[in-house]
């Protein structure tokens, strides 16, 4: 078996119309800034862009309250921030807060506080303010998927999920903070933090263009840098011992049924020559749900999935297509450069040689042009071959099922801090046709799994107490534990999708 095969087994089964870029300043008051605009028709982001452009200021808002689609009509002359904004969303009601060269539209009754209940986690009553929002393309209004919401200098942070919401959750001390919003291929964002506390905001990112002639003269030859990203690897990524408090979810969906389990963990995370099997796990709280009856003819868990999030760390656990010795069996090609918070990125493309017949992978890397630092790993079974990873990727089949994988993609990323780079978000999912004996269709089965690095620590690093470690190759969602109804406390957490949020809010979770 190759080393595809090996993995197999191992891994299994706040809207910002920006034309402009301002320091920021002492708050003003919206009546005090006048200007002139001349008759304006359009979309109300169409019209608000012109007055962004009049005034020099980046709006920030809440989706909800202005419909951007609305179609309006803003006659020509002299008008107050606050008399243009009312007059452009159609609500007397709103109000604008300006800092620096950021306006923020708010309705009153949105802003918020979020109070934490002691527990045993937070060692005296403390008080948390949330920022929520969606980062979305600018242009083509999709959602930015796995972007990174994080305070540039602190370890803490979180990623959208794949609707490209967020929410951050932080001390009452960070009000004055800088909150960070960046991704792969797209200028960062940079907001105060008490900017956008008030309700639920959407930031418009903008893609970084890449002239192709520069691309073309900067062309490098993708194998001999990926080993020497892998030579490097000693000076990008930490060699001593970490912890990770991160936040887990893995869920499997069939026919409308669910099955969801969630966890913070507190991970001793060994350095990058380490083996992986040196890590350890301990579990600080977890919640279930499942609307899956015990006794239907086919029930599906993900094994070993806490171990394969843990393995996903392709830096440290290279796989094939980063083993020099392997990698004579894909072809790699450089396909792009992009940026992220405004350094050069390669992309590498790869895909198994024609001649390997065996299931292997393809995918993308994406290197830091300067210190050769793997930020970001995509890569799937091939779809020429994925049926042949079938007894690597089932472990026990039903008798009176056919199950057969068609897609199975995985995702890791990670994040500078302090100067290193640190695991930040990885994700699994698993695709496969079921079919009944017996029976004309098949249905898909989607299981999925995902962890996100919320906050680093590199002082007084221990190992956990034999009796606290979580046994990373059980079967998570069988894991027995005390229910917590208060699960969320300060914790951050990639929020559900709306699908998954509203079918978690039909059931109850429960413990034992």
């Amino acid at each position: 078996m190759r080393n595809a095969s090996r993995l197999f087994m191992r891994i299994a089964a706040i809207f910002i119309v920006a034309f402009f870029s301002f320091p920021l300043a002492a708050q003003n008051s919206a009546e005090d800034i006048k200007f002139s605009i001349e008759r304006s028709r359009g979309t109300v982001y169409t019209v608000l862009g012109k007055v962004s452009s009049a005034t020099g200021l980046m709006f920030i808002y809440d989706s909800q309250i202005i419909d951007n689609e609305k179609s309006i009509k803003l006659p020509a002359g002299e008008y107050s921030l606050t008399e243009v904004i009312r007059k452009i969303s159609g609500n007397e009601n709103l109000k604008i807060r300006v800092t620096g060269k950021h306006a923020l539209i708010y309705a009153p009754q949105l802003e918020k506080e979020i109070e934490i209940i002691p527990s045993a986690d937070t060692l005296s009553k403390e008080k948390f303010f949330a920022i929520e929002g969606t980062l979305i393309d600018r242009i083509s209004e999709e959602p930015v998927v796995f972007g990174s919401v994080n305070i540039p200098g602190l370890p803490i942070g979180i990623v959208t999920n794949q609707e490209g919401a967020f929410r951050l959750i932080l001390p009452d001390s960070l009000q004055n903070s800088t909150i960070r919003f960046s991704h792969i291929g797209y200028e960062s964002r940079e907001v105060t933090a008490s900017l956008i506390t008030s309700g639920s905001v959407t930031i418009f990112m903008e893609q970084k263009i890449i002239p192709l002639q520069e691309v073309i003269v900067r062309a490098v030859d993708p194998v001999s840098t990926i080993k020497e990203m892998l030579r490097k690897k000693v000076q990008n990524y930490p060699a001593d011992p970490s912890y990770i408090t991160a936040f887990y979810r893995e869920g499997v969906e069939y026919k409308n049924n669910l099955c969801l389990s969630e966890a913070v963990m507190k991970i001793y995370k060994t350095g990058v020559l380490a083996s992986s099997n040196s890590e350890q796990v301990k579990l600080l709280k977890m919640r279930r749900m499942t609307n899956i009856d015990q006794e239907d003819t086919l029930v599906a868990r993900i094994r070993s999935s806490v171990n394969a999030s843990l393995l996903l760390d392709v830096v440290k656990n290279p796989t094939d297509f980063l083993t020099p010795e392997s990698m004579n069996q894909y072809n790699f090609t450089h396909s792009d450069i992009t940026e992220i918070d405004g350094r050069r990125v390669y992309v590498f493309s790869f895909e198994q040689n024609e001649l390997v017949l065996e299931p292997l992978f393809k995918g993308e890397l994406y290197v830091d042009a300067d210190n050769l630092a793997l930020l970001k790993a995509k890569f799937e079974i091939h779809p020429d071959h994925i049926r042949k990873s079938a007894e690597n990727l089932i472990v026990k089949r039903s008798r009176s099922h056919s199950v057969t994988p068609i897609q199975v993609v995985y995702e890791v990323s990670y994040r500078n801090t302090g100067g290193m780079y640190f695991i930040n978000h990885v994700r699994g999912d698993l695709t496969f046709r079921v079919k009944k004996s017996g029976r004309l269709f098949a249905s898909e089965l989607h299981a999925w799994f995902e962890m996100v690095n919320c906050k680093v620590e590199t002082e007084n690093v221990r190992k956990f107490p034999s009796d606290e470690r979580f046994a990373t190759r059980d079967i998570f969602s069988q894991t027995s534990f005390e229910y917590d109804p208060h699960f969320w406390r300060s914790f951050n957490v990639i929020l559900p999708e709306r699908e998954l949020r509203d079918l978690v809010n039909s059931y109850n979770f429960s413990g034992r």
